[in-house]
């Protein structure tokens, strides 16, 4: 079991450019929704290309992936299959009682249900960097869900969100293959055969991925303008809620495992941080514009309270440090690429 990992006070490089990532990517997707609202007829045309925008955003995490993404899993495969499990257990589960309770309308229904069957988030990893968790196991469970998502996604989805609307799984399945696993994959290659390369325009993954998501959020949010004002306040309080037990039931279920504190952190956003990208994808192609509106919203909002959430994690281990120095030594923590 691993012990917190000592962390100089003052900011690297890293931290400034994480913290700027976290927070210039929910500014930039509210600007888009903002304009998607304004003006939805000048974006009228752009749901056909969200699978596309989203087959960009996974061709970018594939060429962040390395072999030692996949070592990690090996290395820890109970700690994954933990992740794993509260992953596509928690969330799912979240979002059908959440819908049950608040009442919500069928599409609204399916898509917060479709947001919870949806693997990790992609800035999950960076999120748990800045909480000073363990980023390895964040990586691996982010990699394995997204990974397992033609397989998983469908299945969760019809059992959960058939009962609102109708579910063609098999469907889903080959839009998740084509528009998530094989531009994954073709990154994961591109970077295995032009690594050198890659790793010069890596600065630039980041920041493209943000725009597409923008593009997405767009998209939605024009698509489904005329109906927004009406279902706005409930989809929030969905989202807030549904975000929001997941980090916390995500971190609980690190500690009950007794997988420790940086592995606990972990599993928080692993849990609670979706592919909110892939849902809205999935709600406009299978159900609706209106039935993306949540995935939209949770691409916002799980940004913010991830951010937050991390801040206020980091400012304990800043706090704890003194204390639990005096009391022993503290142990070397893993190597980057053990950890």
């Amino acid at each position: 079991m691993q012990s917190e990992q000592i962390v100089p006070d003052q900011p690297t490089s890293d931290d400034r450019a994480a913290r700027r990532a976290v927070t210039v990517f929910p500014v930039l997707v509210l600007l888009a929704g903002a304009a998607g609202l304004a003006t939805p007829g000048t974006f009228a045309g752009w749901a056909d290309s969200v699978p596309y925008l989203l087959g960009i955003v996974m061709f970018c995490m594939g060429l962040t992936m390395t072999p030692l993404d996949f070592k990690g899993v090996a290395k820890r495969p109970w700690a994954v299959a933990i992740g794993l499990v509260a992953h596509y257990v928690i969330m799912p589960g979240l979002g059908w009682i959440i819908a049950h309770a608040l009442g919500l309308p069928p599409q609204l229904a399916a898509g917060l249900i479709l947001v919870g069957c949806a693997p990790s988030g992609t800035a999950s990893n960076v999120v748990t960097f800045l909480a000073r968790g363990d980023v390895a196991l964040s990586v691996s469970v982010a990699t394995v869900s997204t990974v397992l998502a033609p397989l998983v996604t469908p299945p969760l989805t019809l059992l959960l969100a058939g009962e609102y609307l109708p579910v063609d799984a098999g469907s889903m399945m080959a839009d998740i293959l084509k528009t998530v696993l094989l531009p994954v994959i073709g990154g994961l290659v591109v970077r295995l055969v032009a690594g050198g390369l890659v790793d010069r325009v890596l600065g630039v993954m980041p920041w493209l991925s943000s725009l597409a998501v923008a593009a997405i959020v767009c998209a939605v949010v024009a698509g489904s303008a005329g109906t927004i004002k009406s279902a706005a306040l409930s989809v929030l309080v969905a989202v807030v809620l549904h975000n929001g037990f997941g980090l916390a039931l995500g971190y609980g279920a690190g500690k009950i495992s007794g997988l420790g504190q940086p592995a606990s952190r972990a599993m928080a956003f692993e849990v609670g941080m979706q592919n909110s990208g892939l849902a809205a994808s999935l709600a406009t192609a299978h159900f609706s514009p209106l039935a993306a509106l949540p995935a939209a919203v949770f691409s916002v909002w799980h940004n913010i309270s991830g951010s937050l959430v991390a801040a206020w994690m980091s400012h304990r281990s800043r706090r704890s440090r003194p204390a639990a120095a005096t009391a022993r030594p503290a142990p070397v923590p893993a190597t980057p690429e053990e950890a």
